[in-house]
């Protein structure tokens, strides 16, 4: 009995999905503290003409989990054949659903994932030209993970820019105290 509870422990640890959900949901929950304060009644504002709007980056940032789902379960991605719909969220309840919603299938997704299934390739491509290919563990982190990281980060200097307290991610920010 002992035996089987070590080995067990053991193989949780040595999965490659058990560390990559751990990841997952400590980075959502972070995530979502910067969504809950987008104004989305602001919802246009942008920084300079080149930049995207703050609804449109904080509804992206809610829509990315949801491509773990689709990493998931599918070879890969092709944007040229024009399946790729941007979600749209027009409210605050609508962006954190979508969210919401997108972490819960990913962390699903992501638990059904065998080691097999993580060292699949899936390629991203826009038309006939091949953007990138890569094991489907990899293109999580990086495609999907490192993505809503980064594009979280820029949501933080548009709340920043727009007087709305920042919140702490990795400990407190100058808005806040733990």
């Amino acid at each position: 009995m002992k035996k089987n509870l070590i080995a067990r422990k053991l193989n949780y640890f040595m999965s490659l999905n058990q560390p990559l959900i751990a990841e997952f949901k400590n980075e959502a929950k972070n995530t979502r503290r910067i969504l809950e304060r987008i104004p989305m009644e602001n919802a246009e504002w942008r920084p300079h003409t080149k930049s995207t709007t703050i609804g449109r980056l904080a509804t992206h940032v809610a829509e990315l989990p949801g491509w773990i789902t689709m990493i998931a379960n599918t070879e890969g991605m092709n944007f040229g054949n024009g399946n790729y719909n941007p979600t749209t969220a027009g409210s605050q309840e609508e962006l954190l659903a979508t969210f919401d919603k997108n972490v819960a299938e990913a962390v699903k997704s992501l638990e059904g994932m065998t080691e097999d299934k993580m060292k699949e390739t899936w390629a991203l491509s826009n038309g006939d030209r091949k953007i990138f290919e890569m094991p489907k563990a990899a293109v999580i982190r990086s495609f999907s993970m490192n993505h809503m990281l980064h594009h979280r980060a820029q949501l933080s200097v548009y709340l920043r820019l727009n007087d709305i307290p920042v919140p702490g991610m990795y400990g407190p920010s100058a808005d806040e105290k733990f």
